[in-house]
């Protein structure tokens, strides 16, 4: 009997360990510590590919292979947590904000030893330079053996290493708009900016515990993060027209002027087929999950939304660049992700030579009445070729005119050129994104598909007139690098900006009425060889405070269109504006506490956060409970504070494990 045993124990063995495995639904709730529903929370099974993220109500589903499973719930701006599904099949988790230290850290040969307990894990801080050890996700900068060690600091970095980390970061500095008279200069022009770049760049400073750089602050692109609720357009232009018109929250002597334009938004269904094109920046300074690795995971999500007539080719650069997926179907799916799976970085930066080939790429499949686009993933950093601002320019000014269109999504840290990021989707007659996290990379790829990537007006362009009878002066908030010559305006050659599917773009006009004393208006004195002309036309006499005109073209069109549209000054207390009017003033008069504007008057943070907290009922997507979330953040690191946790200390002896 025995022998029987032990002759089919290994049998027995054997058919346990091939078992089939049932898989279980997990269901549950991500709340922050005050209970309240986050939005796009990352739910991940450790050490696999399987993920989902929380929906508008922190809901989440996702199904595991098993009761040893463990999910991971991260999120921007809060710490990670691990959670064992133990056979759970719901599993509730309260996330804590990513604002709590570390603890001093002793480090041994063959082991930690804790001296106090250890923070949770940072959630979306990037990942130091290599040869950073690496213990259950957090950095430990130095020598393994015998060396004593200090912890993470409150903004999640090594003290000491943040203070350099961004210097290989590249701003262009922002001279504000001033005020204009308007007798002086009737007339404002600029183009439309519908990036949003500068947000989640901003996000990702005030997550990682520090404020961003002036140069990083482009007010105009913070306000266009935000969807603002204004109808569709009713007729057969493109966009509606809105606008709205009250006392500036900052300064209540001035007036602010608000004008939002609304895309009309075509279902995805009914887009025209798309020619895509990724060019992915595979250079050495790409390596790390939080650059190649979420480049992958962002492009296999855009994957995802394609249709059969849609094509996507790959085209990679690194020393030089080389096409590595010639245009294939969106039906075929699996050829694709394979493609992105196989990528990798190492190497220089040849950029000029993957954009030429990229075009090239999309000239050969282009398809007319299409969608034609390059999608640009990098962190700017070229340094082989054309190189310079100005070459890479004009490479991409003669490249735009073959009618494809430029999207340049920016990843990682610590080299990050924005301003050349910011030149190039301005020249190739595109967008610009930053993505700071997978959450970010749904929101641009799939939640806003249409507008990221379908153009359905370009060179839109604004001037607005002034009527001298109710303004004393004026000044456009933010928008310093779109402004034009007046004469721009009638100009078709001009380039301007592009209007994408649903997408909304608002404009921001801080205005001086006649009559009011400002130290932003110094005298000039009298000129000597003309008089000044200050009579005003019988048309000023109206209560017409401005008459705003657009032009744009068609995507497929060489010759403009204009519309015209006056606004009355009829002012209304901010109270009674729309939820629109108050949270893009909230956002306006964030951006200028983050400058230091010296136009912020009586801005403070107390404001902005009481304006948005009015301004809350068209957040669908969470964005706008973040918005505040940033706000609190920046309002104590303003003031040189970090909330700090106190632990008990005990000793604890952890093995270390290997860099990751």
């Amino acid at each position: 009997m025995k022998r029987f045993l032990l002759l089919i124990a290994p049998v027995l063995l054997i058919l346990l360990a091939f078992r089939p495995v049932t898989a279980i639904t997990v269901t549950g709730t991500v709340t922050d510590e005050k209970g309240t529903p986050v939005t796009g929370v990352t739910v991940l099974v450790k050490g696999t590919r399987n993920a989902t993220s929380s929906g508008t109500d922190g809901t989440y589903r996702i199904l595991v292979a098993g009761t040893g499973d463990i999910l991971v719930f991260s999120a921007s701006g809060f710490q990670s947590r691990e959670e064992k599904v133990a056979g759970r099949t719901k599993i509730d988790v309260s996330l804590l904000p990513a604002s709590q230290v570390m603890s001093e850290v002793v480090v041994t040969a063959y082991g930690q030893q804790r001296k106090k307990d250890m923070t949770r894990a940072v959630a979306g801080v990037p990942l130091p330079p290599s040869g950073t050890q690496f213990y259950a996700g957090y950095a430990l900068q130095g020598k393994v053996a015998g060396v004593q060690i200090q912890g993470l600091n409150g903004n999640g970095y090594q003290p000491g290493y943040q203070q350099g980390y961004f210097d290989r970061e590249g701003y262009d500095k922002i001279t504000e708009n001033g005020f204009l008279k308007a007798t002086d200069n009737p007339l404002s022009t600029f183009s439309i900016d519908v990036d949003a770049a500068s947000y989640s760049n901003v996000r990702r400073f005030l997550n990682t515990g520090q404020l961003p750089p002036a140069g990083a602050v482009r007010i105009e692109e913070m306000i266009n993060y935000f969807k603002y609720e204004y109808p569709q357009p009713e007729n057969k232009d493109p966009f509606s027209i809105n606008t709205e018109i009250s006392e500036a929250p900052w300064n209540k002597d001035h007036k602010l002027v608000l004008i939002g334009l609304q895309g009309k938004k075509i279902p995805v269904e009914n887009l025209p087929a798309s020619n895509l094109v990724f060019l992915i920046d595979v250079s050495g300074s790409m390596q790390g999950p939080e650059r190649i690795g979420l480049v992958k995971a962002s492009m296999k999500m855009l994957v995802e939304q394609l249709r059969e007539q849609d094509k996507v080719a790959i085209v990679v650069y690194a020393g030089a660049a080389g096409l590595v997926l010639p245009s294939t179907s969106g039906s075929d799916k699996q050829k694709i992700r394979e493609a992105i799976d196989d990528l990798e970085a190492g190497g220089s930066t040849a950029g000029g030579a993957g954009i030429k080939l990229a075009y090239k790429t999309a000239k050969e499949y282009f398809v007319k009445g299409g969608n034609n686009r390059v999608i640009l993933c990098t962190d700017g950093d070229f340094n082989v070729g054309e190189s310079s601002d100005d070459a890479m320019e004009r490479l991409i000014e003669e490249e735009r005119k073959s009618g494809v269109f430029l999207t340049v999504l920016g990843y990682g840290m610590g080299n990050y050129q924005d301003a050349k990021m910011q030149k190039l989707a301005d020249k190739g007659n595109g967008n610009h994104a930053y993505i700071d996290g997978i959450t970010e990379a749904k929101k641009v790829l799939v939640n806003e598909f249409g507008g990221t990537l379908f153009t359905i007006a370009k060179d839109v362009k604004l001037q607005i007139e002034f009527n001298p009878a109710k303004v004393q002066a004026y000044r456009l908030i933010g928008y310093e690098n779109r402004m034009l010559a007046k004469e721009d305006f009638n100009d078709d050659k001009k380039d301007a900006g592009e209007l994408g599917s649903g997408h909304t773009v608002t404009a921001l006009y801080e205005v001086i009425p006649v009559g009011v004393k400002s130290s932003f208006l110094p005298s000039v004195d009298p000129l000597k060889y003309q008089q000044r002309n200050e009579k005003a036309s019988k048309q000023s006499e109206t209560d017409e405070i401005m008459t705003v005109k657009f032009r744009y073209k068609t995507p497929d069109a060489d010759v403009s269109r204009l519309i015209e549209h006056p606004l009355r000054d009829k002012s209304v207390a901010v109270a009674g504006t729309s939820d629109n009017f108050r949270f893009a003033a909230a956002v306006a008069q964030f951006g200028m506490l983050l400058r230091n504007s010296e136009f912020k008057s009586n801005a403070s943070f107390e404001s902005v956060l009481s304006l948005a907290k009015k301004s809350m009922a068209a957040d669908a997507d969470g964005y706008r409970s973040e918005f505040v979330r940033l706000v609190e953040s920046a309002r104590l690191l303003s003031k040189g504070k970090k909330p700090v946790t106190d632990f008990e200390e005990e000793e604890e002896t952890l093995p270390l494990g290997p860099n990751k």
